[in-house]
């Protein structure tokens, strides 16, 4: 939404989409931020402040977040690893005009954000988001050679074999008599 006189008018997303780059989506949507002298950032009103000094730098990074989004798969699937807010954070603070030829940070290299984290650790991300879908096809497919492999009737009873040794055998009553063995030495 660009505010312009005052009144609210809507921001297409045909603009979105259409515009080869994030600049000009701005550049688009907002003509009277360019035509008109900035007004005072303490003395404007809250609409004058957004439409001067927040949307110009802000739509430009919804439209890569929405790209990343697509490009994540976040609109085909319900969980994604893909956290909207870490890649907002982190590109509005490589875009930040006061670090102009600073050179590209990460997000957990964000200094706040380091700051914040130490206080406030996040839960480790489970292995389902954590996996690609390649990687994901191999273990389901390696689970299910081996459990189609245990249900084979010759491997069923060298399994029942190999239990039955183990219990003849007594394993832990043979691992007490080596250490005690040891310790005797």
């Amino acid at each position: 939404v660009s505010l312009e006189a005052g009144l609210l008018q809507p921001f297409h997303m045909e603009q979105l989409n259409s515009a080869p780059a994030a600049d000009t989506v701005v550049q688009q949507s907002l003509p009277i931020a360019q035509a008109a002298p900035l007004p005072d950032p303490k003395t404007c009103s809250a609409g004058e402040y957004l439409e001067y000094f927040i949307f110009p730098v802000l739509l430009p990074g919804m439209v890569e977040l929405l790209h990343r989004a697509k490009k994540e798969k976040c609109f085909e699937r319900k969980r994604t690893r893909f956290i909207a807010c870490d890649f907002l954070t982190e590109w509005l603070y490589n875009k930040n005009p006061k670090r102009k030829d600073e050179s590209f940070t990460e997000f957990f290299a964000i200094p706040f954000v380091k700051e914040w984290l130490k206080d406030h650790p996040r839960p480790p991300i489970p292995l389902s988001l954590r996996l690609s879908e390649e990687a994901a096809s191999t273990v389901i497919q390696s689970f299910w050679r081996g459990y189609r492999v245990r249900c084979n009737s010759e491997i069923q009873e060298l399994r029942q074999w190999q239990r039955q040794l183990r219990e003849a055998r007594n394993i832990t009553k043979v691992v007490e008599e080596f250490w005690a063995k040891q310790e005797a030495k």
